[in-house]
């Protein structure tokens, strides 16, 4: 009998095949005291493990490239953390075994987290995942893994670890389901960049028994469990016509009437790179320059290597627009020479600009770096900083820009609802404004991006979100100035043609998404997107704003 289930669709496409689930490693090794005189022994035991999962973690960043490289590297800094590595030796010198010793100061670390309410919390599922694997070579059993399969299946887990999710071979794994996440989790993100169908938050994902046939649709979030033949042959023609239309749409984004909506690129770095042209992006949207300071979390890079980083993208766009953000350090990306270790609650305190201007040195190298990279290219260079709040903050920025000599436009990243409020004032001090759409619902709704259990909350539907870009375009509007859109949220389809109708000049997003949101902003006249983006506005929910969108540009 068909049923149908409804989670949150986090990556485009139709997968229909087999349930297989997700292996999993012995979670808590038997309690046992040792001998005072074995302690020394465990330690150098506990340690070789760490060693070893961090270097398989890196070496699985290195085979995936891209944004999988710098969330492996990070899960890798989590593995070496000092201060868990000395709460293992602490537990093993009064009578732990070497993975019991890992297991309960990963556990202790854990209950910290998710009871302090902290934005590491969200990070959770990462943190189990290194303990899972460490406690798993230390016992001897197998990793915790996607199953081994000749034949082509849909994975399910109560959620995925960026390790296993940035290694799927799309050949076999048709789409994933989980349980937790939510629609900006790594592993969302990851499903993405490679082009894997995919749902999150799914209540009762893993109930599903082995080898049934489900059908998912990233698109809209359905699972139809045990689909009639009808069903399957309708997702399969759907998906069909969706691929030809994506085939037969090319060229710059635009709507039907002509009214151009550039799309950019999401990139992590020189290798994102080829994707992005190949999918047709018109420049970078989004560099994160993250990963260049993921190599060694005790010092930054020299500027050498971050001109030749930076040289690799800007080399990939002559005469397009590359929008570099600048380092966004803290709260879930911490670095050891930049972030205090005693804040209480990261994601509110001295993170992204804040951490720069406290080490301005580190400011001016990226900034003298990124001048001299784009020296002599025709490329159309914007540097943005993340986590502006207000004027202030634009004014420190802009004026850190000029003294590094850096002739570029200089943006502000809208991420934090008061600067959306106060975007005209924002705008007196930089040239452009782009939307970061997953921290501005994260600190809006007060809603932690990667907990599953208030995906509702980051929605980029919600109307109140869709408030706050209005607010923001219309500032740029006013002030003849740029407001573009790098969160998440460009990546659907029928959200970005309300974005547009919203007001905001360009989308940008992972590649795979492109030729979907290319194909469909064609489809649509801009009066069409501004009455689908009033409708959206007018709901009172993010599954009301939705259909209400979808009903004006279905001509319901």
């Amino acid at each position: 009998m068909e049923t149908t289930l409804r989670g949150v669709g986090v990556s485009h496409g139709v997968a229909i095949g087999e349930v297989r689930h997700m292996g999993t490693a012995v979670l808590e090794p038997p309690a046992k005291q040792i001998p005072a005189d074995e302690a020394e022994r465990e330690q150098g035991r506990a340690r070789q493990a760490v060693e070893a999962v961090a270097a398989d973690l890196n070496a699985r960043g290195n085979l995936a490239g891209g944004e999988a490289q710098a969330v492996l590297e990070a899960q890798a800094m989590i593995a070496q953390d000092p201060e868990l590595i000395a709460d293992v030796d602490r537990r093993i010198a009064v009578g732990s075994t070497a993975e019991r010793g890992i297991y309960d100061a990963f556990s202790h670390y854990r209950e910290l987290l998710a009871g302090a309410g902290e934005y590491m919390a969200g990070r959770v599922a990462d943190l189990d995942d290194v303990r899972n694997r460490i406690v798993a070579r230390l016992l001897g059993v197998p990793m915790p893994g996607v199953p081994d399969s000749d034949e082509p299946y849909v994975l399910i887990a109560r959620d995925l670890a960026p390790a296993d999710t940035a290694l799927l071979d799309p050949s076999l794994v048709l789409g994933f389901v989980t349980e937790e996440g939510g629609p900006t989790s790594h592993s969302a993100i990851l499903a993405r960049a490679l082009g894997v169908p995919a749902v999150v938050a799914l209540p009762g994902a893993v109930d599903v028994p082995e080898g049934t046939v489900i059908a998912v649709d990233g698109s809209t979030g359905e699972i139809f469990v045990n689909p009639s033949e009808e069903k399957k042959e309708a997702m399969t023609r759907a998906a069909e016509e969706r691929k030809a239309a994506l085939s037969a749409s090319t060229g710059p984004g635009a709507t039907s009437d002509g009214h151009k909506v550039p799309l950019l690129a999401n990139v992590g770095g020189p290798a994102d790179v080829p994707a992005a042209v190949e999918a047709g992006a018109e420049g970078v949207g989004l560099f994160r320059t993250e990963f260049l300071f993921l190599d060694d979390s005790a010092k930054a890079p020299s500027e050498e290597k971050q001109v030749e980083a930076y040289r690799k993208v800007l080399e990939a766009f002559p005469e397009g627009r590359v929008v570099v953000r600048v380092l966004d350090a803290g709260a879930d990306k911490p670095l050891d020479f930049l972030t205090p270790a005693d804040e209480p609650n990261p994601a509110l305190g001295v993170r992204g600009l804040r951490t720069l201007l406290d080490h301005p040195e580190v400011l001016r190298t990226q900034l003298t770096a990124l001048a001299k990279a784009a020296a002599g290219l025709p490329v159309y260079l914007e540097v943005m900083a993340p986590m502006v709040a207000d004027r202030t903050d634009a004014k420190a920025f802009a004026d850190a820009c000029r003294e590094a000599g850096l002739r570029a436009k200089f943006g502000a990243m809208v991420e934090i609802p008061s600067a959306a409020l106060r975007a005209r004032s924002i705008l007196q001090e930089v040239e452009f404004l782009s939307l970061g759409t997953n921290d501005l619902a994260q600190y809006t709704f007060a809603a932690d991006r990667q907990v599953g259990a208030v995906s509702r909350l980051q929605d980029p539907w919600q109307p109140a979100l869709l408030d706050l870009v209005a607010l923001s375009a219309e500032a740029a509007k006013a002030e003849g100035k740029s407001c573009g859109v790098c969160g998440e949220a460009a990546s659907d389809p029928l959200l970005a043609c309300v974005l547009t109708g919203l007001g905001v000049t360009s989308l940008s997003m992972g590649a795979a998404s492109i030729p979907y949101v290319r194909a469909t902003i064609a489809k649509y006249t801009l009066a069409q997107c501004e009455r689908a983006a009033a409708a959206a506005r007018a709901a009172d929910t993010a599954h009301d704003a939705r259909i209400a969108a979808q009903a004006v540009l279905s001509g319901e």
